[in-house]
């Protein structure tokens, strides 16, 4: 059984890197064939096919229940997109943005965490338990509308900056390269997710560390292997674009649908992730402004991923601690 989940597990990292790379061509060569800018690309069709996991997870969770999971798995994926996938990526090459991202896109992920966290904090307010309601959910989902027309009003700007050369394909094989990725990150992802957790359940690891850490970051291996590959292929745009429409789509959309379909009580243990989420979120918009403006150098890029490290051991530390 082990040796199974071990080897399931390295073929899906091996699936999701393939189909990472897939998309990336795929959207890169739409992008630079009808004009339509890459960081839009980023933030629409990349964004949404590496979320995919994130949904799945989340709405089976809250139908099954499992409101915690559900929450934490959409915290906890926003935290690995963040701190781990910006330090990897921005290890493997310094991420140049655009001057939109700096100004609209990154202060609207950090206003999406401000508004969920009024939202699920009904105690607040005077109210008996914290939940997000269908009430919140219809909030959340007018807002992703109004962030998709923003989106929309920038599809036919042109980058500021001279970009990475891009293999142009015809429209049929650049759709077809962007659906095989698709599906090849999602079946990707499920594979690493589910024998993840086999031998996090082997190990004797409990399932809230599962949760916050082991199952969001199988469900953000996606976006890990997007913006990765597009960082070698100094396709930054994307990798910056990607993460950040990702977070903004996995509160506004994810939550909105799932807590539609189910409301779902919220644990005020976690407006700790929240914080943190927050914090980092704050630090990036920081760091655009050090140094070389609008950029993410390598060394900013190492506190992200040692603040994600940090963050992982204190989780666990509480675990044990509780235990």
């Amino acid at each position: 059984m082990l040796f199974w989940a071990v080897a399931l597990l390295i073929a899906g990292f091996i699936i999701l890197i393939k189909g990472a790379d897939l998309m990336v061509s795929g959207a890169s060569s739409m992008a630079k064939k009808f004009g339509i800018s890459a960081i839009a690309i980023g933030l629409t069709v990349v964004s949404f096919g590496t979320s995919a996991p994130e949904l799945i997870v989340s709405l089976l969770s809250a139908v099954n229940g499992k409101a915690d999971a559900s929450f934490g798995n959409v915290i906890g994926s926003n935290n690995f997109n963040l701190f781990c996938i910006l330090g990897v990526s921005g290890l493997i090459y310094p991420l140049v943005v655009q001057r939109n991202t700096v100004k609209f896109e990154v202060p609207i992920s950090i206003a999406a965490i401000l508004i969920l966290y009024v939202l699920v904090n009904d105690r607040w307010f005077g109210a008996a338990q914290n939940i997000l309601s269908r009430y919140d959910a219809v909030v959340l989902l007018v807002l992703f509308i109004t962030f998709m027309m923003y989106v929309y009003r920038t599809m036919k700007k042109t980058s500021d900056y001279e970009e990475a050369p891009i293999k142009i394909f015809s429209t049929p094989v650049s759709i077809l390269l962007v659906v095989s990725g698709l599906v090849m990150l999602v079946l990707g992802g499920k594979l690493v997710v589910d024998n993840a957790v086999s031998l996090a359940n082997y190990f004797g690891l409990s399932q809230k560390i599962i949760g916050l850490t082991i199952l969001a970051t199988g469900t953000s291996l996606p976006e890990l292997a997007t913006s990765a590959v597009a960082a070698y292929k100094k396709n930054t745009d994307i990798a910056i674009g990607n993460v950040v429409g990702s977070n903004i789509f996995n509160i506004f959309f994810i939550l909105g649908v799932t807590g539609a379909v189910q409301p779902m009580h919220y644990n005020d243990a976690m407006n700790f992730d929240l914080r943190v989420l927050l914090a980092g979120s704050v630090i990036l918009m920081i760091f655009m402004f050090t140094l070389n403006t609008r950029k993410l150098d390598r060394w900013e890029a190492f506190l992200l991923f040692t603040g994600y490290i940090v963050y992982t051991v204190f989780l666990i530390g509480m675990e044990k601690s509780a235990g």
